[in-house]
């Protein structure tokens, strides 16, 4: 059977004031064109559909759009909802849409009612994990507590009993919305961490034949049946050297799988500039960037003038303008930015606390009230998403 593996499509989002709906668009028409020339049996879309809970008209609009062709394809299709997403937003009238060939998965109790599908070789059968947010979702798996790897293990356990009692042969594809363990995170996606462990292992997802996950913006493979597809397009300057795409997927009689890398059009290049403002202008090495979205740091000792409007006089599609002034004598003090760069919230929280408490680390009660306070706010976040408006 040929799947194609797709998530992150985040319609509706922006890429620093630019206005993506018509590159989306254009991703969308390309997932069709790929659908139909390269005959995928079915797709799969492991989360977040859009940027928000609450997702504009002209985001909307656009989903109805790819329903309705990938429905008149006749071509299977399998979303979950993803953490950006309102999970009960998007599953509404899936009971309906459902009858269309369009299986959307948004509900955690669901996990074990796979979509059955059929080649030549048997049945195939396609489970969906939404974004499982522990705090929400625990006690719909028995659990008093535990994060994320808690969950997604209750979770799998349902998959693999379900799957237990199905035919012999029967091969099982999993949708997943996570961060797995070995996968490399990038700047654009919205921190997901709980009790300061961010990532779950791998053999969370043992039993299943080819994973399809969610989440992580840039394509990579944690196995050769675990794989990230990344997000359509470049949602922030650290995918500057990412080459978006999709997988497409054979999965053979025998569960084995084979996946190609099937790239999608990108609107402008990005490029990450850095030097005194007269060198970005004037030096000819950076010609080749003209017609890229920009990302300039400017090391200049002292800060010139305008220097976003002259910057766009060279570079018209400047977007973001940065300051890292070169040291005029000894060492320059490491910045907040690069202090915290990469770390969790926790880390950024104990480390506040030895910042007010000289030599003093948190105790454990301490990190323990700051974990339980993290996950509280995701908790609310979650809940807010999911209140009328």
């Amino acid at each position: 059977m040929r799947l194609l593996h797709t998530s992150d499509w985040h319609l509706g989002r922006s890429f620093h004031r630019e206005n993506l709906i018509a590159a989306q668009r254009g991703f969308l028409e390309h997932l069709v064109e790929v659908v139909e020339e390269r005959g995928v049996e079915a797709v799969l879309v492991a989360g977040d559909v859009y940027d928000r809970a609450l997702p504009g008209l002209d985001a909307v609009e656009l989903f109805d759009e790819v329903l309705h062709r990938l429905a008149e394809l006749g071509v299977p299709t399998v979303f979950i909802s993803g953490n950006h997403d309102s999970a009960r937003r998007l599953g509404v009238a899936s009971g309906l849409i459902d009858r269309a060939g369009i299986h959307l998965r948004t509900d955690p109790g669901g996990v074990a009612e796979p979509v059955v599908l059929a080649d030549e070789h048997g049945p195939v059968a396609v489970y969906g994990l939404p974004y499982l947010e522990p705090a929400l979702t625990r006690e719909r798996f028995g659990l008093a507590k535990g994060g994320h790897e808690q969950v997604l293990a209750a979770a799998m356990g349902r998959v693999r009993e379900d799957l237990a009692g199905r035919p012999e042969g029967t091969r099982a594809v999993v949708l997943a919305h996570a961060f797995v363990a070995g996968g490399e995170a990038s700047d654009s996606e919205r921190d997901i961490t709980v009790g300061g462990i961010a990532a779950v292992p791998s053999a969370v997802f043992d039993g299943a034949h080819y994973v399809a996950l969610g989440h992580l913006h840039g394509c990579q493979t944690i196995a050769p049946h675990l794989r990230y597809s990344g997000s359509p397009l470049a949602y922030s300057f650290s995918e500057t050297t990412h080459r978006k795409s999709m997988w497409l997927v054979d999965l053979a009689a025998d569960g084995s799988v084979e996946a190609e890398r099937v790239y999608t059009p990108a609107p402008r290049p990005l490029a990450q500039l850095r030097g005194r403002l007269d060198e970005l202008l004037e030096d000819e090495k950076y010609g080749k960037h003209t017609g890229s979205w920009v990302q300039a740091t400017l090391t200049d000792p002292a800060r010139p003038a305008k220097p976003m409007e002259q910057l766009r006089t060279r570079f018209p599609h400047t977007l973001q303008l940065l300051f890292d002034p070169e040291p005029v004598e000894g060492e320059r003090p490491e910045s907040y930015a690069s202090r915290v760069s990469g770390r969790t919230d926790q880390e950024v929280a104990e480390g506040f606390v030895r910042h007010v408490r000289p030599g003093t680390e948190a105790d454990p009660a301490e990190r323990d009230w700051l974990r339980q306070a993290f996950e509280e706010v995701r908790q609310l976040d979650q809940q807010k998403q999911e209140l009328p408006r």
